[in-house]
């Protein structure tokens, strides 16, 4: 967990000054999310859903089966609350209109490349929150925000994180 926390500050630090927040993804390992997500949050930054019911995140496979991102949110706001955001994972700039015109609360941007990000957020002009996920590496981080995002999403933040060696030897 200190591991997590030291890699998450790391991440934060870099992203603080464009007001950028990096957040986890739900991957982490089985039993222990509880406290990998403190971890996140002891580093510095914002975690996203604990679980599936925190948050409706409409991906490639829902969008396919509804038959457009219109018809997948409009499905979903049906049959939620009003308190729960939808969240729509976007590849392209067409499918970026369209969450858009769906009022997607948080609109995702996956895989695509900086300038793609950059006219994704030209395009949204805070009618919803932006988050990059995907390809993110810590050598990439400054270039992501500097595209205008509001969150970046990583897995790597818990993933990649090194254990502490807590060895009393040197004592």
């Amino acid at each position: 967990m200190s591991g997590i926390a030291t890699l998450t500050n790391k991440y934060q630090r870099v992203l603080d000054k464009y007001g950028v927040k990096i957040t986890d993804t739900r991957k982490t390992t089985p039993c222990f999310r509880l406290f990998e997500k403190y971890a996140v949050m002891v580093g510095g930054a914002t975690p996203h859903r604990f679980n599936l019911s925190d948050c409706v995140m409409i991906k490639d496979n829902h969008i396919a089966y509804a038959g457009s991102i219109e018809n997948a949110v409009a499905k979903i706001r049906k049959n939620i609350s009003h308190t729960h955001k939808i969240e729509v994972e976007c590849e392209t700039l067409e499918q970026v209109k369209e969450a858009l015109n769906a009022k997607a609360d948080i609109i995702m941007l996956d895989n695509m490349s900086l300038e793609d990000m950059k006219e994704a957020v030209s395009i949204i002009d805070k009618k919803a929150v932006v988050e990059a996920s995907g390809n993110v590496t810590y050598e990439r981080l400054e270039a992501i925000a500097k595209t205008g995002v509001d969150v970046i999403s990583t897995s790597s933040i818990v993933a990649c994180a090194k254990t502490l060696d807590l060895s009393l030897k040197s004592l």
